[in-house]
């Protein structure tokens, strides 16, 4: 196991994980994974470090990530993407990016659904988060900017979003055969109708309660795609949305139209400790594919359905 931190080097994987020991030891080196010959690893950094990355495909370690900027190679940076594939071919690898969001909620539900159309007029794809019982002040005050006044967004908090999501949209659209010809974003905000405490914080009446970011596929001048991301830490807001619990809702606008939920049933005193396996369990899962597939940046179009590798029944769950 890779890790950057000092503290960890040398640690055993299941110390750091909270379980049973596995006699996986913490390392800081490169040179100490491409030794172990593994079949495929899971890039989860922080950051990209785009050495690394060639390092290991060069010899020939496949990649599942759960960064961003595999999604779909023709939104690559140019310079980015012909060192990525060069080592590909130099390894026979191959890499693949996934996740929940972007991924599995963006690109593989939206293609299930889009299976028993024969004309898509519309996919809106919302993201629901209550982050009321979030501890995290200096993310929502700060970063997020609840409770301050309303204003416009940063173009850097658009960008993000666009730079997250919009690939995932292209690649959508492109293989239903709808390619976009524009991907836009915007911002609006919910304001609070009275005072809230929250667990970060207090939410003063009259600032920003919710917020909703809306990247937008376009085509012939409309949305043909969109993801919406709606992030709040209280539903008394104006105007009203339509705010569901964390979680996620698809509604496919087409000569089948459909309306699906997918909540995550847990409590949100425990968040925190569940959600990131939304998203490292899809490339877990997805291991097998990779490694079977041909050398190159492979998406989510290319590889077949992924199938969960399971746990034991009578394993334990962490």
């Amino acid at each position: 196991m890779f890790a950057t931190s000092p503290a960890k080097i040398g640690i055993d994987a299941g110390e750091l994980s909270g379980s049973t020991t596995t006699g996986v030891t913490a390392t800081d080196s490169i040179d100490d994974i491409i030794a172990l010959a593994p079949d495929c690893v899971l890039y989860m950094a922080a950051a990209l470090d785009a050495a690394e990355v060639t390092r290991l495909l060069e010899a020939g370690i496949n990649i599942v990530t759960t960064r961003g900027e595999f999604h779909r190679p023709a939104s690559m940076d140019a310079e980015l993407r012909d060192r990525i594939e060069r080592a590909c071919r130099v390894g026979g690898a191959s890499i693949h990016s996934t996740g929940s969001s972007p991924g599995f909620i963006s690109e593989a539900l939206p293609l299930v659904l889009a299976s028993i159309q024969r004309r898509i007029d519309q996919i809106t794809i919302d993201e629901f988060a209550d982050l009321s019982q979030r501890d995290s002040p200096d993310l929502l005050f700060e970063v997020m900017g609840f409770g301050a006044a309303a204003q416009e967004f940063a173009d850097y908090r658009l960008e993000y979003l666009r730079g997250s999501f919009g690939p995932s949209l292209e690649l959508l659209a492109e293989s239903l055969g709808v390619p976009l010809d524009s991907v836009e974003v915007a911002g609006e905000v919910g304001v609070t109708t009275r005072e809230v405490t929250i667990a970060a914080g207090v939410l003063l009446e009259g600032t920003v309660g919710a917020q909703r970011i809306t990247v937008s596929g376009m085509r012939d001048g409309r949305p043909v795609l969109r993801f919406r991301a709606n992030w709040y830490c209280t539903a008394d807001v104006e105007p009203q949305w339509d705010l569901l619990a964390t979680g996620w809702r698809v509604v496919v606008d087409g000569d089948a139209p459909l309306s699906v939920d997918v909540n995550m049933p847990i409590p949100l005193d425990r968040m925190a400790e569940t959600t990131p396996g939304y998203t490292a369990n899809r490339a877990v899962n997805a291991v097998a594919a990779v490694c079977a597939a041909d050398p190159g940046i492979r998406t989510s179009v290319e590889l077949p359905q992924i199938i969960a590798q399971l746990l034991p029944l009578d394993a334990p769950i962490r």
